[in-house]
């Protein structure tokens, strides 16, 4: 008895999600300003910190960067290489104190803005 109680009532509860979705489907969007889906929203957050420049490669588009704890992404101090634009190196060299942000993707630090 409980066993069909509880089919009933998961059945029942099947066709109300699937009666939800299928009135999604001809909702109309046209109408909706201020809503449009952002792809920024999509990124992953961006996360700051501080640091030396340890080695820069502008054939590999990387900076070397030793930096302290970035609670943001859970980081002890480490040291590391991130990806780089080559404008964003100017004016930079070995052995710089720098401010930098960047953004994890794959586990993998991509320089969003870096400065003396």
């Amino acid at each position: 008895m409980k066993l069909t109680l509880i089919a009933v009532a998961g059945t029942a509860l099947v066709f109300s999600l699937v009666t939800r979705a299928e009135d999604m489907q001809g909702m109309k969007m046209d109408d909706m300003e201020g809503m449009e889906m952002k792809q920024e929203s999509k990124q992953t957050p961006i996360a700051s910190a501080e640091g030396t420049i340890k080695a820069i490669d502008p054939a590999k588009h990387t900076v070397t960067l030793a930096h302290g704890a970035v609670p943001a992404v859970q980081w002890p101090p480490m040291t590391m290489a991130f990806s780089v634009a080559e404008d964003q190196l100017a004016g930079l060299k070995v052995g710089d104190r720098v401010s930098f942000s960047f953004r994890l993707e794959g586990g993998k630090g991509t320089i969003v803005s870096i400065k003396k």
